[in-house]
C-alpha cells in the first residue's frame, strides 16, 4: 500500500472512531455513498458553515442570504439545461462488470503524463540547483517535449469531442490509448453512453402521471436565480450584489468514491454575485483571489492549494477555475469559480413567461444581470480540514506507547469543542467539584466538554485526537489559590493563569472574528 493510500485509510478510520462520520444504515450493512456526520462531525460541519457564511453575509454589506426549497417546479430543471444536459459519460468493463466516467479515465492518463513530466523536472532540478530553468528546461528536454506534445494532443481531441457530445469518439480514444480498468487491467469495454444525474421522485398522490414526476435539486443555484427579483426587491440591493445559500444537493454519481470526496447527498455553499453585463471578468477574478485568501485564512499550506482552469467548459460559462487541494489521492477541485454570463436568468425568464431584469438607476436602463458564482462543497471542505489537520507526532521525553501521538491539528476556530475540563483524578469529590463549577462556567461560552475517565494523559490524549485547542486541568492547587493549568493542544505547553483568565484566553484564540481579521 503506498503512503498516501495508508494515510487515507488512517483518516477513514479515525473519522468513524472517533466520532467525526460513520456509514449511513450501518447495521444494515450500508448504503453506498452516503454517510453520517457523527457528534464531533456534526461539530465540525457547522463550524465550516458559520465561517463561510459570516464571511460571505456578514462581512460584506452587499451579499445576502437565502434557504430556498429542496422541491421545485420541474420546469426549472428544464430552463437551466439539466433535463438535456446534465450528463457525465458512462462506461462499463464487461470483465470487471465495474462502472467508470468515460472522462475521468482519460483525465487520469492524462494526469499519468503530467506525473511524468514532473518526475523529469524533479530529477533536473536536483541535478542543476540554483542553477535550474525549469521553462527552459521543459521546452529542450527532448522526453518532456514528446509528454508534452501527446498530451497537448489528447486534450485537444479530448476537448473537442467532450463538447461536441461525440461519445463514438470519447470512446476511440480510450481504445486508441490503451486505457484499462484500473482495478482489473482489463480493456474489454462497452460503448460509452450519457447518464443523468438527476434523482427523480413523485409529487402528490399520482405515482404514474408523469405531470407529477419532480427532481431532488442537483445544486442549490437554480434556487436563487428563480429569487433574484424577490431577494433583491424586499433588501434593496443594487448591482454589484450578492446571494448566499447553504444547503443539500443530491447526484446520482456514476461513480461515488474516496469517502466523503464525492457523494450522492451532500452539502453546498454557493454564492451568486450579479454584476453589470461587461463587468462579470472584473468580478470573476475578484472573486477567484478573495476565495483563495478565505482557505488560506484556515492556514492551509500555499503549496496544498492551486487554481486549475477549466479545460471544458459548461454551457453556461464562459469562464470557469477550480481551487484544488492536494487530498490524500492527488490534487482535486475543492471550489468552483464560474462566469455564468446571463444564460440563468434568461433561461427562467424565457420560460416563465416572466421578466427577470434589473433596473440601474445610474445607467437608466433594463437589463439582465451577469452572474459569479463561487460554489464550494462543504463535504470537501471537511475531508480538506481533516487531511491537513490529522498527524502523528513525536511527543518529547515520553516512552512506549505514550511517545507519540495523534492529534487533529484544526484551526481553533473552527474546532468542534473549545475546551476540556478535567480534574486531575476523579476519586477526590473536592476536586470534581471543583471542576464541574469551571465547566458551568465556561460552557455558556463556548462548547466545552467534562472528562473524569482514565489517567490524565490518556485524557489529553483523547482531546488531542478530536482536535481541542485547549485542556483546563484542576488539581490541589486550585483548592489553595484558584488557578488552574492550561494546555494548548498543538505545542503541549502548559501555563499556569487564574480561573477567571481562562474563558478569556480560550475566547481569543478560538473566536471567529480572527479569521476575517
Amino acid at each position: 500500500m503506498s503512503q498516501q493510500a495508508d494515510q487515507f485509510k488512517k483518516l477513514v478510520s479515525h473519522c468513524k472512531e472517533y466520532g467525526f462520520i460513520f456509514p449511513s444504515s450501518e447495521i444494515y450493512d450500508g448504503l453506498s455513498a452516503v454517510y453520517d456526520y457523527g457528534p464531533y462531525g456534526a461539530e465540525l460541519k457547522n463550524n465550516i458553515k458559520a465561517y463561510w457564511w459570516q464571511s460571505m453575509v456578514q462581512m460584506h454589506e452587499n451579499i445576502v442570504g437565502l434557504d430556498s426549497a429542496i422541491f421545485m417546479h420541474p420546469l426549472i430543471w428544464k430552463a437551466s439545461g439539466h433535463v438535456d444536459a446534465f450528463n457525465d459519460p458512462l462506461i462499463d468493463n464487461k470483465d470487471s462488470k465495474k462502472r467508470y466516467r468515460a472522462d475521468q479515465l482519460i483525465e487520469g492518463y492524462l494526469e499519468k503524463l503530467e506525473e511524468k513530466m514532473a518526475k523529469e523536472v524533479e530529477k533536473a532540478r536536483k541535478r542543476f540547483g540554483d542553477s535550474f530553468d525549469e521553462a527552459m528546461f521543459r521546452q529542450t528536454n527532448p522526453r518532456v517535449a514528446e509528454y508534452q506534445q501527446q498530451h497537448d494532443a489528447i486534450l485537444d481531441r479530448f476537448t473537442q469531442s467532450m463538447g461536441a457530445g461525440n461519445l463514438a469518439d470519447i470512446k476511440a480514444l480510450i481504445d486508441e490509448l490503451e486505457i484499462a480498468d484500473p482495478e482489473t487491467g482489463s480493456r474489454n469495454w462497452t460503448e460509452v453512453r450519457q447518464f443523468n444525474l438527476m434523482f427523480s421522485t413523485q409529487y402528490g398522490g399520482s405515482v404514474s402521471d408523469e405531470d407529477s414526476k419532480l427532481y431532488l435539486r442537483p445544486e442549490t443555484a437554480q434556487g436563487i436565480f428563480v429569487n433574484f427579483l424577490n431577494v433583491q426587491k424586499t433588501t434593496r440591493q443594487k448591482v454589484p450584489f450578492g446571494i448566499a445559500q447553504i444547503g443539500k444537493a443530491f447526484r446520482n454519481e456514476i461513480v461515488a468514491r474516496q469517502f466523503i470526496f464525492r457523494m450522492r447527498e451532500f452539502e453546498q455553499m454557493e454564492m451568486q454575485f450579479f454584476v453589470r453585463p461587461g463587468e462579470e471578468m472584473k468580478w470573476y477574478n475578484y472573486w477567484k483571489e478573495a476565495r483563495m485568501k478565505w482557505h488560506l485564512a484556515l492556514g492551509t499550506p500555499a503549496e496544498k492549494l492551486k487554481f486549475k482552469d477549466h479545460d471544458n467548459l459548461a454551457h453556461y460559462a464562459n469562464a470557469a477555475v477550480d481551487i484544488q487541494f492536494d487530498f490524500p489521492f492527488g490534487f482535486k477541485e475543492l471550489e468552483g469559480i464560474h462566469s455564468r454570463t446571463d444564460f440563468d436568468l434568461s433561461s427562467h425568464q424565457q420560460l416563465s413567461g416572466r421578466k427577470l431584469q434589473y433596473f440601474d438607476s445610474e445607467l437608466n436602463e433594463n437589463y439582465v444581470p451577469y452572474v459569479v458564482e463561487t460554489s464550494v462543497g462543504c463535504d470537501r471542505m471537511f475531508l480538506a480540514l481533516i487531511s491537513q489537520a490529522l498527524q502523528e507526532e513525536s511527543v518529547p521525553d515520553a516512552k512506549g506507547e505514550d511517545a507519540t501521538r495523534t492529534v487533529l491539528k484544526l484551526h481553533p476556530a473552527l474546532a468542534p469543542v473549545k475546551c476540556a475540563v478535567l480534574p486531575l483524578l476523579k476519586n477526590k469529590e473536592e476536586l470534581t467539584g471543583k471542576a464541574r463549577e469551571v465547566f458551568n462556567d465556561l460552557k455558556h461560552s463556548f462548547l466545552c466538554q467534562y472528562d473524569e475517565k482514565d489517567a490524565i494523559g490518556r485524557r489529553y490524549r483523547r482531546q488531542d485526537a478530536i482536535g481541542t485547542p485547549f485542556c483546563v486541568t484542576i488539581d490541589f492547587d486550585t483548592l489553595e489559590d484558584n488557578t488552574v493549568t492550561i494546555r494548548e493542544r498543538d505545542s503541549m505547553q502548559q501555563e499556569r493563569v487564574r480561573i477567571d483568565e481562562v474563558e478569556g484566553i480560550v475566547r481569543k484564540r478560538t473566536e471567529m472574528a480572527g479569521l476575517f481579521r
